[in-house]
Formats: structure tokens, sequence, C-alpha cells
């Protein structure tokens, strides 16, 4: 491990789910950078007593950087912790390139993202069939401009089922320009705050009424919003497990 960082998607909260890879990793770690804004804490709880600990909410991308390069030039074994999956929303590119730069080898360990964990604590299926085959991973734009043609209004249109990140605090304008690039006012919608967290909280409604029941439990942060029809109970079953249906595996049965 000394000489190599260690990118390391923590999951979306639950201590437990955390892969056995990057446990391991945390818990031979002589020196960490973590996201403390969204880490769980106690996720460092098993740290060597010895290792020394930096919480990135603090830090800017030099700072990062320069505690990665003192590490690895002293042979430490560094870990770099993300929340959730560090591909989505996790400004990791910009910290590999930076090491690309310096010749500091690094491996990424993924994680459980947070939009697949506020799928497990709904127990909904993003993918129904006769539903939504598709799920667009996005944000409302803030101080973070989308690129061309991925602007909210634009992506509506597909109707398909969408995960919406970083965007809670524009609720009541994410819900009209979601309108008015084509959802039924009626689309089913639901707000998951820090999923499989202790304190996690689901709300659900529809386009029309979320983001008031939102405001009224007091979701300012820290939020996933979830849309689509998957959400409700109106879906067509598999052909994987139809009986009539032939696969690779099974040969389907004639029908009467």
């Amino acid at each position: 491990m000394a000489g190599k960082i260690y990118f390391i998607g923590a999951g979306p909260g639950d201590p437990e789910l955390i892969t056995i890879k990057g446990k391991r990793l945390i818990e031979e770690a002589d020196v960490i950078i973590y996201a403390g804004s969204l880490v769980n804490p106690e996720i460092l709880r098993n740290t060597k007593l010895s290792a020394v600990i930096h919480d990135s909410a603090y830090l800017n991308l030099d700072e990062v950087i320069g505690i990665i390069k003192e590490a690895v030039d002293k042979g430490l074994r560094t870990v770099r912790v993300h929340t959730g999956d560090p591909a989505v929303y996790g400004a990791i590119r910009e910290q590999m390139d930076r090491l690309d730069g310096l010749g500091i080898e690094y491996e990424v360990i993924p994680g459980v993202s947070s939009f697949l964990a506020a799928a497990a604590v709904l127990k909904k299926e993003y993918t129904l069939p006769d539903v939504s085959q598709t799920v667009i991973l996005t944000r409302m734009e803030g101080r973070t401009p989308m690129p061309p043609k991925e602007k909210l209004i634009d992506l509506a249109k597909h109707n398909s089922t969408m995960v919406i990140f970083l965007s809670i605090g524009f609720i009541e304008e994410m819900c009209s320009t979601l309108i008015s690039g084509g959802y039924d006012p009626k689309t089913p919608v639901a707000v998951v705050y820090k999923a499989t967290w202790p304190d996690q909280k689901i709300v659900i409604g529809d386009l029309t009424d979320i983001a008031r029941k939102v405001k009224e439990e007091r979701i300012e942060k820290t939020a996933l919003t979830v849309v689509g029809g998957f959400l409700g109970n109106e879906y067509g079953l598999s052909k994987l497990y139809d009986k009539y249906f032939t696969t690779g595996y099974r040969k389907g049965a004639e029908r009467e």
C-alpha cells in the first residue's frame, strides 16, 4: 500500500455499507483524508491510533494534493475517503489528474452511491418494464453551470426515471421546471434525506406538493430527489422470469 493512494467510496452513510476492501484499507492507513461534511465518522472508528486524519471540508485542492504528496514521499499508507461512490459528483477527476502529473500511483475503490441507497430504503426499482428503462442522474444548475443540452428542462422531456442530486434547496424551481419540461404534474416524487443514516427521512409526494412537504420537514441539504412512475404501482412483468419466455438457460413453456 505504501507509495500508492487509494480513493475509497465510503458508501451512503451506514458504516456497514462500505466494501470490505475499503474498510480494510482505511484501517491500515497511516494518513486519511476524508470528506468530513458528508462521510459518516463511524467509518473511521477502527483506524490506527497513530493515523493522521485530515477533514477535506477545510482544505482546497492544492492542500489535499500537498498532503497526499508529502505522505507518499514518506512511504506512508494513504487513503482519500469520499462519500457514496466518488465517480458521481465526487470531484475525483481533478485529483487524479494532479496525481498523474506528479507521477503518484492511485487506485479507486468503488462504493455504494446514495442514489442506490435511496432506491433501497424506498424499496423501489428504478427500471420497471413499461414504465422506465432509463435512469438520468443530474442536478439543478447552480454555481456549477450545466453543459449545453443538459439543463433540467431539456432532460425532463424524456419522462424517464430521474435522480436529482445537490438540488434540494431549489426544490420549488425544480418541480416547476420538470412540469414545464414535460412531466405530468402528478408524477410521483420522493425525497430521501441522509439515506441509511440513523436520522434518515423519506418524504413522498408528487410534483405539485413535494416542495411544501419538504419545507414542512425542514430538509435543506443532504437529500436526494427521485422522480418518475417507478414510484407507482403500475408496471409490466419482466421477460426474465416469464414462464413463457425462452432464455439461454431455460426453455419457455408452451402457451395453451
